[in-house]
Parts: C-alpha cells; structure tokens; sequence
C-alpha cells in the first residue's frame, strides 16, 4: 500500500469537468490521480493502474453504478468512495452493500472528501496485537475491551461493546443497517423484525458514551440508510 500522502486514486466519472477538478485539487495534497470515464474503463484500470482507492459516480454512460461495484469486488478489495448527485437512502444502501465503502452526495466540500480518504485509509493499517482504537475523548482498548471517555471508564453490555467496536474498526465509514445486524446478530433475514434490537442498542450504546445523546457527536445517524463514526482527523 502506498503511504499516505502518496495514494494513487483513481477518479471515475463521464463529467471531464468534475475530474479535472478533482484532479486538481487531490494532486494539489500529493495524490497520484488517474482518470476513467466509464464502467469498462474502471474495470480495466482497477487492474493496471493498481490504485489506493477509487472514486466513483454512479452515474456512468455504459454501465449501472452498482454493476460497477460488484465488478470491481469481484477482482479487487480496493476501497470504493461513490460520489454521486443521488441523495436517496435506497440507492446509497444498494451502493454500500454491494461493496462500496463510504459515500458522498454531490455537491461537496473538498475538505470532507480529503477527511474519507484519510479514513478508509486508516481502516487499511494493520491491527496491532495490543491496540488502541479512539476518536475525540473516546478509547476502547481492544486487548483489555476496556472503554473510557475522557479517562472515565464505561460499563458496556457485550453487545454494545461489540457495536462499538465495530464503528471504531470502521471509523468515518457508513454502515447500514442491514450490515450492522448482519455482523453483530448475524441476521440476515427478517430485518424488519430485529431492526428494533439495533435502535435499542444504539438508544442504550450513545447514553454511555454521548455528552448528550440527543445531539449525539460521536456515532452519527445516517437518516435511512444506517450510522457512521465520526473520524477524529
């Protein structure tokens, strides 16, 4: 993997004006940018250009965003960004369950884009054995499964713990709800009828470590789709 500062990205979108600008403005923080413009052309370049990441519009001339996914995981883990005009929840639960990492609605910042790269990368590093997984005041120490906010440990339930975890582990990155289950009860059916033992957590998980759960400023809710961890950059 490259370093940091030196990733090779790959920019997939048919508006030449949105990679030029990306272009721009990645190089200008020492990002190596390629270009594609098509479904086919990201499939080809994904293997040749061997990039850190991949930046993806949905909205390709010859191919179906979320085919474009799942043709890519097929061949690489590659970590995918969307960043697409479409803001409906559905189509950014399609995206991220097909495969995609983290996804942006256009338009955006290009500070906010610089603060995902910097996340999926850091979801990159290897585990160490006695690691220390934190953002803000937050720290979960893995080995002893001990939490602490602002140096005051907190008292999980195994589930909570294990939720939590699971957003460090996956820090600045949206999960879905069906992801969530999926990884924490192992559900992969009846969603409707468990999805209350997930709000019941989260409710319970951001009354430990929120300062105020009701403008929570750790985990985020994602209306529709899922939560994310804020990223401590």
């Amino acid at each position: 993997m490259a370093e940091q500062n030196n990733l090779r990205i790959l920019v997939v979108d048919d508006e030449k004006s949105i990679r030029s600008f990306l272009k721009t403005s990645l190089s200008a923080y020492g990002y190596e940018v390629f270009e594609a413009a098509k479904g086919k052309e990201v499939l080809t370049e994904s293997v040749s250009v061997h990039p850190d990441v991949i930046i993806l519009d949905l909205g390709l001339p010859d191919m179906e965003g979320r085919e474009v996914i799942v043709k890519i995981r097929k061949r690489t883990k590659t970590p995918i960004i969307i960043l697409s005009v479409r803001d409906d929840p559905l189509e950014k639960i399609a995206a991220l369950d097909a495969g995609a990492d983290d996804y942006l609605t256009k338009p955006f910042s290009v500070g906010e884009l610089l603060a995902r790269l910097k996340a999926v990368m850091r979801r990159l590093l290897p585990l160490e054995k006695d690691q220390i997984l934190r953002t803000g005041k937050l720290m979960v120490d893995i080995t002893n499964r001990r939490v602490t906010v602002e140096d005051n440990q907190i008292d999980l339930s195994p589930t909570e713990y294990d939720t939590l975890k699971l957003f460090l582990l996956n820090s600045g990155k949206v999960l879905t709800h069906k992801q969530i289950l999926r990884e924490i009860w192992d559900k992969t059916e009846d969603y409707e009828g468990i999805l209350h033992l997930l709000r019941v957590t989260m409710s319970n998980l951001r009354g430990k470590i929120e300062p105020n759960p009701d403008r929570p400023m750790y985990i985020l809710t994602e209306p529709g789709v899922g939560y994310r961890l804020s990223s401590d950059d």
